[in-house]
């Protein structure tokens, strides 16, 4: 695996992170009412605006970016040592992922069971598509905050490293 090293790489390294974040923050923003509106009628086709559609898949789509990027050229970096920062960014993790394994249990044992007719084929493939690579983005954030927060609870490496 290469990765690029320097006094840049720490900074390049948090600005993904935080891309990442705001990607699964606007995720959240997006579908947080959506979710509500699936919940109070469950078994009714949901209709989701352009603009949702496309925030929705934008916002995966940098996660899925950030994260594979991060993963292939840029290491794991902390600028301090904190194991309460450490536990911070575990329990963030944790609570990033139970909201996406929420919308996939409300899809998929509630709304779906609900359902009069299901929709052809094709579609369905498509939108079973669109919620698993969502669910995927925001499950490689996931493991991205839990590698930060091991990175924060081991330190920084020795400058003489």
């Amino acid at each position: 695996m290469k990765s690029r090293s320097g006094p840049s790489a720490p900074w390049i390294y948090l600005g993904l992170l935080a891309a990442q974040t705001a990607a699964a923050l606007t995720l959240f923003w997006i579908v947080f009412p959506i979710f509500h509106g699936l919940i109070t009628h469950l078994g009714e086709p949901q209709m989701l605006a352009l603009s949702d559609q496309v925030g929705i898949v934008a916002s995966a789509a940098l996660l899925h970016c950030c994260y594979w990027t991060r993963l292939k050229w840029m290491p794991v970096t902390s600028p301090f040592h904190s194991v309460f920062v450490a536990h911070l960014l575990f329990f963030a993790s944790r609570v990033s992922f139970f909201f996406g394994g929420a919308l996939f249990s409300a899809i998929f044992f509630r709304h779906l069971p609900e359902l009069d007719a299901f929709p052809p084929f094709a579609q369905a493939f498509v939108k079973s598509v669109y919620v698993a690579g969502t669910l995927f983005g925001l499950f490689c954030y996931s493991l991205e905050l839990d590698r930060f927060g091991k990175a924060v609870e081991d330190g920084p490496p020795e400058r003489g490293e």
